[in-house]
C-alpha cells in the first residue's frame, strides 16, 4: 500500500518472458503467449479485481506509475524552466496520482460558478474512496502510452492528452450518477462535453486499460457498455436509433477497435477482439474478432490473433481484406469455420 492508499498486487512468477500472465493481462512477450491475451508488459499489474488478485505487495514495491509520472516532471522542469511552476503545482506538490489527477481535472473542467477548488474536493472524495478508479486510472495510462506513439511517457497523459482528461472525468462523473448524485454528474458531464469536445453520458459502463486516441467527436450514450482493453479513435459514436427508452446502445466486446468516424447505433453486439473500420456505419452485430468495413458495415474477414486494440493495425490494404475474406471463404467450404455456430447465433448467415 502506498502512501496515499493505493493498493497494487505482486508481480506474478516469471515464465519465460518475466511477465504476469492472464485474459486481459499480460502476456509472455512473445505476442500471444500460448493463446492467451497479451497486455502492456510495463509494469506490476494492479489490483484486477478479486478473480485475479495475488495478493498485496509490500511498502516498499510502491506505484511505479506515479514514481514515473514525478520523474518525468522533474525531467521536464529541468529542461523547460518556464514548465516548473506549471510542473510543480500539477505534479511535484502532490503525493499520489489520484491528488495530482484531481488537480488537473479540477483546472481544466473549472467555470465561473463550479470552482477549481470545489472540484477538487469532490474529484479528491471520489477518487480515494474507490478502489476500482485508482486501478483504472493507471491501466487507462498503460493502455495511452502502450498504444498511442504520440505519448511517450505517462506524465504527457496526465497532463496534456485530453482523451485521459476526458475518460477519468467521466469515470468520476459516473460513480457520482451511481450514489444518486445525478445532477451534478450530468453537470459534469455537460462540462467535459464543453471542454473536450467528448460527451459520455454518467450512467454509460466503461472497462479499464481503455484508449480514447484524440477524443474529439466521441459520443457514447446512457446503456453503452465498452469493455475492458477496448480503443476508440476520434468521432467515434455509440448512439441509438430513435427515441425509445430502455436499453438502447451498443455494446462493445473486450479488446475491440473502433476506427475513426466509426458509427455504431442500436442495442447491438460487437464482439470481442472484432475491428470496426474507420468511416463504418453498424447497424447489426459484429461477431468475435472479426473486420467490418462500410457504409453500411459487413464482416470482410476473421482474425484469431492479437486484439486489434492493443496492435492498433486499422490500416489494412484492400489485398489484405480480400487475402482473409479468401480464406474464410475457402475454410467454410471446406466445414472448418469454427465461428458458424456464433454466426447462426448472431443471425449473420
Amino acid at each position: 500500500m502506498t502512501s496515499c492508499g493505493c493498493l497494487v498486487v505482486e508481480k506474478v512468477e516469471d515464465h519465460g518472458g518475466g511477465v504476469a500472465r492472464g485474459k486481459g493481462m499480460a502476456g509472455c512477450g512473445c505476442g500471444f503467449c500460448a493463446g492467451e491475451r497479451r497486455f502492456e508488459t510495463m509494469f506490476p499489474i494492479y489490483v484486477m479485481g478479486s478473480s485475479r488478485t495475488r495478493g498485496l505487495l509490500d511498502v516498499a514495491a510502491g506505484d511505479p506509475i506515479w514514481d514515473d509520472v514525478k520523474s518525468e516532471a522533474r525531467s521536464e522542469a529541468e529542461k523547460e524552466p518556464i514548465l516548473s511552476s506549471f510542473l510543480y503545482a500539477s505534479v511535484l506538490s502532490h503525493d499520489c496520482l489520484e491528488r495530482a489527477l484531481s488537480f488537473v481535472l479540477a483546472n481544466r473542467l473549472e467555470d465561473p460558478t463550479l470552482l477549481a477548488t470545489q472540484l477538487i474536493d469532490i474529484f479528491n472524495d471520489v477518487m480515494m474512496n474507490d478502489v476500482d478508479i485508482r486501478r483504472s486510472i493507471r491501466l487507462d495510462a498503460q493502455a495511452f502510452k502502450g498504444r498511442d506513439p504520440s505519448c511517450a511517457q505517462f506524465s504527457w497523459a496526465l497532463l496534456y492528452l485530453k482523451g485521459y482528461h476526458a475518460l477519468q472525468s467521466y469515470r468520476i462523473a459516473h460513480v457520482l450518477w451511481n450514489q444518486g448524485r445525478k445532477v451534478l454528474a450530468l453537470a459534469l458531464q455537460s462540462r467535459i462535453s464543453e471542454v473536450f469536445a467528448v460527451d459520455i453520458h454518467p450512467a454509460a459502463k466503461i472497462g479499464e486499460g481503455i484508449l480514447l486516441d484524440h477524443g474529439t467527436g466521441l459520443v457514447i450514450g446512457e446503456t453503452a457498455v465498452v469493455g475492458n482493453w477496448v480503443s476508440l479513435m476520434q468521432g467515434v459514436t455509440l448512439g441509438g436509433t430513435g427515441k425509445e427508452h430502455g436499453d438502447r446502445h451498443p455494446k462493445i466486446g473486450q479488446g475491440a477497435l473502433l476506427g475513426a468516424g466509426a458509427t455504431i447505433l442500436g442495442n447491438i453486439n460487437v464482439g470481442e477482439g472484432a475491428m470496426i473500420a474507420a468511416g463504418s456505419l453498424v447497424l447489426k452485430h459484429v461477431p468475435p474478432h472479426s473486420m467490418a468495413v462500410g457504409n453500411p458495415a459487413k464482416v470482410v474477414g476473421y482474425t484469431e490473433k492479437e486484439d486489434p486494440s492493443l496492435s492498433m493495425k486499422h490500416d489494412a490494404r484492400r489485398d489484405y481484406f480480400e487475402q482473409v475474406a479468401g480464406s474464410f471463404s475457402e475454410d467454410r467450404s471446406n466445414g472448418k469455420c469454427l465461428l458458424c455456430k456464433k454466426c447462426r447465433e448472431l443471425k449473420l448467415r
